[in-house]
This record gives structure tokens, C-alpha cells and sequence, in this order.
């Protein structure tokens, strides 16, 4: 695992290439433009596999620091379903801060 730094724009640039490579593999999408006002379901139209996919990559990427399981468990459907790249994002920042990354 390489280290990882815990700001933002790192962040965002881990996810959207994250997310790049899902939509890559799996749509054959590979010019979808994502910021952090991006909706998985409405704008990347991604279902609930996919987001299985996702916890994988970011645990492959930050290891036990970020639980995107545990995340979504907190969440009710509605907020789910809305979910953005940015909350995710701010999530995932959140959670290397308190795990100390740098």
C-alpha cells in the first residue's frame, strides 16, 4: 500500500480514477467527466454491485482506515441514492485524518 495523503484534491483524484476504472471495465466508459458534485446513481448511473466493486478499490487503496461499508450503513436509501463523489470524498478524508495519514 503506498502512502496516501488525506487532503481533498488527492482524494478526489483517487476516487475519480477509481471510478474511471470501474466505468472503464465494466460500461466501456472511459470520458465520463466526475467532481465532486457527481451522483453515483443519477450521473454515473452505477448500481449496487458496483458499489461493492468501489469498497474494494478503496480498500485495496486505504487498507481498514476507510470502512465504505460501514459508511453506507449509516446512511438512509434516500441519501444513497443521492450520494455524491464529494461526500465521499470528505468521508475519506475524514477517515485518514483520524487514522493519522499524512
Amino acid at each position: 500500500m503506498t502512502p496516501v495523503s488525506a487532503d481533498e484534491e488527492s482524494v478526489l483524484a483517487d476516487i475519480t480514477g477509481m471510478l474511471a476504472r470501474l466505468l472503464e471495465d465494466e460500461y466501456g466508459l472511459d470520458d465520463v467527466e466526475i467532481g465532486m458534485e457527481t451522483t453515483f446513481n443519477r450521473d454515473l448511473e452505477l448500481e449496487s454491485i458496483d458499489l461493492v466493486t468501489l469498497a474494494g478499490l478503496l480498500q485495496e487503496r486505504y487498507g481498514d482506515r476507510v470502512n465504505f461499508a460501514e459508511f453506507l450503513a449509516g446512511m438512509e436509501f434516500d441519501e444513497i441514492i443521492e450520494l455524491t463523489v464529494g461526500r465521499l470524498v470528505e468521508y475519506v478524508v475524514t477517515s485518514l485524518k483520524a487514522a493519522g495519514a499524512s
